[in-house]
């Protein structure tokens, strides 16, 4: 027998939310390589909110098929070539999908510069979801400016903890993180340099945010959508920009998405609400991954990284992400 890709695939559409009895674990004898692809040994990926939007039939992003792969971004080393742009032992990142051997298109994979950093760098402060993401949601959705205060929601995940760390190196005076659990609060303030925390679990998030932003909230950096943006609108101040990254209180019910209830305060403040896609950007992507890598060089932004272990465990890892068990970037080593 030849080289064995081993993979999780997609035997029914999750209704609600993610079980594990929605995938199965699938080995197959991966075959001849067809001309202007390349074989690459998946090393990590990066377990992404947006993955969960795949499932759905209708999905915005490419969505994932009945016994198809899930589609997932990841690293890797390419073991065989059959493109002129690549060759056997270059780190590449692109579209590789929840298994161990993935074949595609040479054109398809980005080559890796591991003199800039290490590959998994380039799923977290520098990838694509996460650390560009990001980036241009505070600096050019958000607009951040010194003395601001911002808020960020789902503070302690992968594009969260770093939205709040580059809203404080563009100077914003006071940001606060709003995450699940004392473990994680402690997270955003002693590791991250977030102004305050409030923990959604155990506390009034409203009674914490009239506490810790008295004269209100310039910027707010949504990842979750539902009450937590009510709260929110209830407390912006003129001229305010609410940025929808993401809502991921809506995933895994996407059949009955329900928006903000408090959006006419958005008039009554004169404040804006905008929702982006990181690709809206890629004429940026060399800008965006300069500094971010020029501040990780330093230390100013700090990625901590949570790595689970086996392709077979991908349906119990996504699940983690989905339910918040996980601090910063979750990972995937396959």
């Amino acid at each position: 027998m030849g080289l064995v890709n081993r993979k999780i695939v997609l035997v029914e559409r999750p209704k609600g939310r993610v079980s594990v009895e929605n995938f199965t674990y699938v080995e197959e004898e991966i075959g001849d390589l067809p001309d202007g692809c390349v074989l690459i040994e998946v090393g990590h990926l990066g377990i992404d909110a947006f993955i969960r939007t795949t499932l759905n039939e209708d999905s915005f992003h490419q969505g994932a098929q009945i016994g198809g792969a899930i589609p997932a971004l990841g690293v890797g080393v390419v073991l065989d070539s059959r493109f002129d742009g690549l060759v056997a032992g270059d780190h590449v990142f692109g579209p590789l999908g929840s298994q161990t051997h993935s074949v595609m298109p040479g054109g398809f994979m980005r080559k890796l510069d591991l003199s800039i950093a290490p590959p998994n760098v380039w799923l977290g402060a520098l990838g694509l979801t996460t650390g560009l993401t990001a980036y241009f949601g505070i600096i050019e959705v958000g607009r951040v400016k010194a003395g601001e205060t911002v808020v960020v929601s789902a503070a302690a995940g992968a594009v969260g903890s770093l939205a709040g760390q580059i809203a404080r190196l563009r100077g914003a005076t006071n940001v606060i993180g709003i995450a699940g659990g004392p473990d994680k609060s402690r997270f955003l303030t002693e590791e991250l340099g977030f102004t305050a925390a409030i923990d959604y679990k155990n506390e009034d998030v409203a009674a914490r945010l009239d506490a810790l932003a008295p004269n209100g909230i310039d910027v707010f950096f949504d990842n979750v959508g539902g009450s937590i943006l009510d709260d929110v609108l209830m407390r912006i101040k003129e001229f305010s920009r609410i940025v929808i990254c993401g809502a991921i209180s809506q995933y895994e019910n996407m059949e009955s998405v329900h928006g903000p209830r408090n959006y006419l305060k958005l008039a009554e403040r004169h404040a804006t609400m905008e929702g982006y896609a990181v690709f809206h950007f890629s004429d940026r992507y060399a800008e965006a991954e300069t500094q971010l890598a020029e501040w990780v060089r330093n230390g100013e932004l700090v990625m901590r990284e949570q790595i689970e272990r086996g392709v077979e465990n991908f349906p119990r890892v996504l699940q983690m992400l989905m339910t918040g068990g996980h601090h910063g970037k979750l990972l995937l080593a396959v």
